[in-house]
């Protein structure tokens, strides 16, 4: 089985029971675990300060595990992204590791393929995903064995009724993308990638819709969205609509007004997000996107 290496680069672990049933159900699955020695680190909200944490990323690089798992999301990465060793992490990544997180990972996803065009992944944590109180998701489970097994070559979801009448076909266009607050916070910096012609995915977690549409309005206004291919939108997960305030607007009010303002087909219901089940997403690969009817089906091959 895999060896898989748990390292916190973002937020302090508080929920310490979640982490254990997490590393429980790996070794159970017959994995062999090794944790970062700062994995259960605090200072402040962080997992340690900016030093422990940019170390733990390179012990991580330097562990020669298949696999180097977050243990959870939350905050920091942004603040650690000058200090990275981008020449380790693309060396390991290159000698087969795969990078694997969500959330605030999606700083690490796109910093590393910004500086390095190496190839991460957009998945499950430890705590949130294999330390579920309840066994962990089926879908989410059969993505990462797959990843393991060097198996997972795509994914598929079924679209709404809604954008049922409208084919698409993309070749061959990067895939990139992740949490927007996190990817929004980093336009106008080096570690934003500069893609045209690409397939953005997005999710979000406690952000109201008219949130969701400032920060879609932001990256459209800059130009980046009118220079992809395709646009998916995963869960947007956890809000909460104040229906004497919204008086109608809500996430689909958001997704519709996007459609109108670019060319490139704006696609819903990708199963990804801060949910329980959830699909593995190699941010960097290229892939083909084609929808017919309702079902959309995105490949990107053995990697």
């Amino acid at each position: 089985m895999a060896h898989i290496y748990i390292f916190s680069p973002s937020s302090a672990v508080r929920d310490k029971a979640a982490f254990r049933r997490g590393l429980q159900r790996l070794k159970a699955q017959g994995h062999e675990v090794e944790v970062d020695e700062a994995a259960l680190a605090s200072h402040m909200r962080f997992a340690g300060d900016d030093a422990t944490r940019i170390a733990a990323i390179g012990r991580a690089a330097a562990s020669g595990a298949q696999v180097a798992l977050i243990s959870r999301g939350g905050y920091g990465l942004t603040r650690i992204l000058p200090g990275l060793p981008y020449k380790q992490i693309a060396k390991a990544i290159d000698g087969g590791m795969q990078f694997v997180g969500l959330s605030d990972f999606t700083a690490f996803n796109q910093a590393v393929y910004a500086k390095t065009g190496c190839i991460s992944w957009q998945g499950p944590a430890l705590g949130e995903d294999f330390g579920c109180s309840q066994d962990p998701d089926d879908i989410m489970q059969a993505c990462f064995d797959d990843l393991l097994l060097e198996q997972g070559e795509g994914t598929g979801w079924q679209l709404p009724k809604a954008q049922a009448q409208r084919r698409v076909v993309v070749k061959n266009a990067p895939l990139w993308g992740g949490n927007l607050t996190v990817l929004t916070a980093l336009l106008g910096t080096p570690y934003f990638p500069q893609v045209k012609g690409g397939v953005l995915f997005l999710e979000d977690v406690g952000e109201h819709p008219y949130r969701i549409e400032r920060m879609l309005s932001q990256l459209l206004l800059a130009g980046v969205l009118a220079q992809q291919k395709a646009v998916l939108m995963g869960q947007f997960s956890s809000y909460k609509l104040v229906p004497a305030h919204d008086k109608g607007f809500k996430l689909g009010t958001v997704v519709d007004w996007l459609g109108t303002q670019i060319k490139a087909p704006v696609l819903t219901g990708l199963p990804f997000g801060h949910v329980q089940t959830k699909v593995l997403l190699p941010v960097g690969a290229k892939v083909d996107l084609v929808s017919e009817g309702r079902d959309a089906l995105m490949v990107w091959g053995h990697l």
